[in-house]
């Protein structure tokens, strides 16, 4: 997980972000603010993908958007050679888009969103990347090269490679971090612990839990918060 990097203007934090006013139906999880828009049928969510089409500025500065046939969940986030994350021109954005589909009618329910990243613990980063790289036909991610993976199509999740001293036998090497908005953690906890799993630390909330299901299998469970 790369530190902002500087050189960009106007860029903000998660919690400027989440104190604009007017920004409600937004959340920051991981690097990018998203939402999810409730459409109920393909042909209300291609409405808004058009009407979101039509907002200006979008020449340099676009959101990410998919379509599916219940809903339209749209991720904002500034990326250039040496930074991933968010500016003045995602908040002017996201508040264009929320106007756009209030006119239309589509309720957003920012708790639908939720952010996936795979985490691989590596003593030598330098060997393993390629491998993981070439496999899944990733690219390395602009800001951060050394450590993370991204997917040129955007449509799997980030690899982030962690650095470690020495193997760690006691403990998976892979393992996912779920970033979701800070009013679900709670939520997502309790349902996992009901489901078997148990809590290998909270040592770091709120900014992130350590789970693992009934066989030792790991999960970060990540929110925004404290990250300022």
């Amino acid at each position: 997980m790369a530190e902002v990097a500087t050189g960009v203007t106007g860029r903000i934090r998660p919690r400027q972000f989440h104190e604009t006013v007017g920004l409600e139906d937004w959340r920051v999880v991981g690097e990018g603010a998203c939402t999810y828009f409730r459409t109920g049928s393909f042909a209300a969510g291609a409405r808004l993908v058009q009407a979101i089409s039509e907002l200006t500025g979008l020449d340099d500065h676009h959101p990410g958007v998919d379509l599916r046939y219940g809903g339209v969940l749209v991720r904002l986030i500034t990326v250039t050679d040496d930074y991933y994350g968010l500016t003045e021109r995602d908040v002017d954005l996201a508040g264009q888009i929320s106007a756009a589909a209030r006119e239309l009618g589509l309720p957003a329910d920012p708790s639908a969103v939720q952010n996936v990243q795979v985490s691989i613990d590596a003593v030598a980063i330098p060997e393993v990347l390629p491998f993981w790289r070439a496999v899944l036909g990733y690219t390395e991610r602009g800001d951060s090269p050394e450590e993370d993976l991204i997917d040129p199509r955007g449509r799997g999740p980030l690899i982030w490679f962690q650095q470690m001293d020495g193997p760690r036998p006691q403990r998976n090497r892979i393992h996912f971090d779920l970033w979701v908005p800070y009013e679900q953690v709670e939520a997502r906890i309790a349902a996992a612990l009901a489901a078997g799993g148990r809590l290998v630390t909270d040592e770091y909330a709120p900014s992130w839990w350590v789970l693992a299901d009934a066989e030792g299998n790991e999960v970060c469970v990540a929110t925004t918060t404290s990250r300022d």
